[in-house]
């Protein structure tokens, strides 16, 4: 069983281990610091007083002529000339320096005026005892900062996954996936102590689930208005064909026909808005489905290109549809001549007019939205974005460089 390590590419787990690791560091050499002064302070203190009281018994015995004792002596060789000229100052004063290889305190004092009383104790011990403490504070020092980044990497990498887990779920959601929620566990418990990545994962569920019933009524909303429509249409269009043919009855007869295509667009967005529709897949060829969207448009003027023929394997009648759509869009907001392409699993769908508004392109096409009083309600491109998301199919909207719109539909390929 393999585990899997945590991930550090992300900002926020850098920047946390640097700030650890700087702080380790910078905390461990201050704690060696002081201890190495303090230590260093009390060896070197014990070795200078040892050599002073060394130094008063060695005066004692010069002055009454005894014998001076072990590492005592007047003029010795090895003397730090710096501490000869402060005894010969009359000063008393120690010394650490190397003596014949080894670490030695030096303590001097003047005696007949002109000459200097010296004492000499072998530091080598003490000198040992303070590298043997260094040695013990770099390991120590190394040791604890290893496993205060191994704690301080457990909890942000903790940490850093949970913001990561609200991430995903933020761009499901953005995505349309209105179910998805973060459920941390932490806002299960009230009791609990919640932190601030909890309390924004409790924030974003509640905005998902806020969301998402404003959504669910609007939608309901939608269909139920379309559905009612639907029956007193059916009567208007009937009570409409028994008119007296003429000029008044053509307009009625229009108008009731736009009013049932606008309700018919209605019901087919909110059956799309549900994410239930069901695909009947079977195999196509491009260039027999381009041909039939043609004629049933009954714009003849539209140019077919077969650029090169492929086989897909769709729904047809949803993939007549928004090529359909694209057709109707393309001879009502642009101008001749309009060209379907069909070029393997693309298909485009281009006119020669003004192109789509800026807002398309950036946002896509929106409900009852229309550029400077064109006639439709903005649902055609819709539906077709709603169907081609069904389909598995890519749909993209562009403008030449030379002018006009261009719309891509990308398809899965059989």
């Amino acid at each position: 069983m393999r585990l899997a390590l945590p991930r550090w590419s992300g900002t926020l787990a850098v920047k946390a281990a640097v700030f650890i690791t700087v702080m380790c560091c910078a905390l461990a050499a201050l704690l060696g610091v002081l201890v190495h002064v303090s230590v260093t302070n009390q060896t070197v203190g014990q070795a200078r007083d040892l050599a002073l009281s060394r130094l008063d018994d060695a005066t004692t015995a010069f002055e009454a002529g005894d014998t001076l004792g072990p590492g005592a002596g007047v003029d010795p060789p090895g003397l730090p000339a710096s501490l000869r000229t402060l005894a010969l100052s009359g000063e008393r004063g120690t010394l650490v320096a190397d003596h014949r290889g080894r670490p030695t305190m030096w303590a001097a004092g003047p005696v007949d005026g002109d000459r200097a009383l010296a004492v000499q104790v072998d530091y080598a011990q003490s000198a040992r005892t303070i590298e043997g403490l260094d040695r013990a504070i770099l390991w120590s020092s190394g040791l604890a900062i290893g496993a205060t980044l191994l704690v301080g990497a457990f909890a942000v990498t903790r940490v850093t996954r949970r913001l990561h887990t609200t991430a995903r779920v933020a761009r499901r959601i953005s995505a349309g996936d209105l179910d998805a929620r973060v459920d941390d566990p932490r806002t299960k418990e009230p009791g609990r102590p919640q932190d601030e990545v909890a309390a924004v994962a409790a924030a974003l569920d509640t905005m998902a689930a806020t969301l998402q019933g404003k959504l669910l009524s609007e939608q309901r909303f939608t269909a139920d208005v379309a559905h009612e429509l639907r029956t007193p249409l059916t009567g208007l269009h009937a009570a409409a064909e028994l008119l007296p043919p003429g000029r008044p009855t053509e307009l009625v007869r229009d108008r009731v026909a736009a009013l049932r295509t606008l309700t018919e667009d209605l019901l087919e967005i909110s059956r799309l808005d549900t994410g239930r529709e069901r695909l009947e897949l079977d195999a196509e060829e491009l260039r027999a489905l381009a041909g039939r969207v043609v004629r049933a448009s009954g714009r003849t003027d539209t140019e077919v290109r077969i650029v090169r023929d492929a086989r897909v394997e769709t729904d047809r009648r949803r993939l007549e549809r928004v090529l359909g759509n694209l057709v109707a869009n393309a001879h009502r907001h642009g101008r001749a001549p309009v060209r379907l392409t069909v070029d393997g699993a693309v298909v485009t769908v281009r006119d020669h007019g003004d192109g789509y508004p800026e807002y398309l392109l950036v946002h896509g096409p929106q409900r009852f939205r229309t550029e400077g009083g064109s006639k439709g309600h903005g649902l055609g491109l819709t539906i077709a974005v709603g169907q081609a998301e069904v389909l598995g199919a890519r749909l993209t909207f562009a403008n030449a460089a030379d002018g006009g719109a261009v719309a891509t539909l990308t398809l899965p390929s059989a």
